[in-house]
């Protein structure tokens, strides 16, 4: 069963940092465009960033200045350094691993932002 396991999500202060990161240890992972997800309260799940497989990244506007995503091939894990976080980044962060017409999810982890 593939499993991906995020790890990272917390507490922070407004203006703070977090790094999320995404262990996928029984995929082929360099053939896999991987990406981060969030859902805050009431809302729909949305695209934060993702990375191709040639490390091509796209971001969400509301985000893009502030998130980075990177991924290590040979940890098979993709990272999300979020840095001068703001409240409305409070969200479940979800990574998604998607290859042709397979998709996978971790079970997501905690982003709440706060002072």
């Amino acid at each position: 069963q593939v499993q991906l396991v995020e790890s990272g999500g917390g507490l922070v202060q407004p203006g703070k940092s977090l790094r999320l990161s995404c262990a996928a240890p029984r995929i082929i992972f360099s053939n896999y465009v991987m990406g981060w997800y969030r859902q805050a309260p009431g809302k729909q799940r949305e695209l934060v960033a993702s990375i191709t497989t040639s490390s091509t990244t796209n971001y969400a506007d509301s985000v893009k200045g502030r998130f980075t995503i990177s991924r290590d091939n040979a940890k098979n894990t993709v990272y999300l350094q979020m840095n001068n976080l703001k409240p409305e980044d409070t969200a479940v962060y979800y990574c998604n691993a998607a290859f042709s017409r397979t998709n996978y999810w971790g079970q997501g982890t905690q982003v709440t932002v706060s002072s």
